[in-house]
């Protein structure tokens, strides 16, 4: 079972998203002990992001004794989960490639016979 993942999905399931520790490792003592489904699924997910981090990231935040999925968390969620399985993404954001100049025909020029 991934963490990171569980958390995610776990804090969704809740109306404002916010669950409090106790709430989060209840739902998680239940899903680790649900069966093989589970834990797959969720290192399927997490297979598709290899360098996911719910904290530094911003997808989670940290409050009042417990954690709230962040707007981002959410978007994010619904990235991986609708992405198909083929590579997976890396969760840096990089700057867009800067478009190369068009090379020139290099042929030789016909000379007038």
């Amino acid at each position: 079972m991934n963490f990171q993942v569980t958390v995610l999905k776990i804090l969704l399931s809740y109306p404002d998203g916010f669950a409090r520790m106790a709430e989060l490792k209840r739902d998680m003592a239940i899903l680790a002990t649900s069966g093989r489904d589970w834990a797959e699924r969720t290192k399927s997910l997490a297979a598709r992001v290899p360098n996911l981090d719910i904290f530094s990231q911003e997808l989670v935040e940290r409050m009042n004794g417990g954690w709230r999925i962040t707007e981002k968390g959410r978007a994010f969620l619904n990235f991986m989960e609708t992405r198909p399985m083929a590579a997976p993404v890396e969760t840096e954001v990089a700057a867009p490639e800067q478009p190369k100049p068009m090379k020139r025909n290099c042929l030789p020029s016909k000379q007038a016979g």
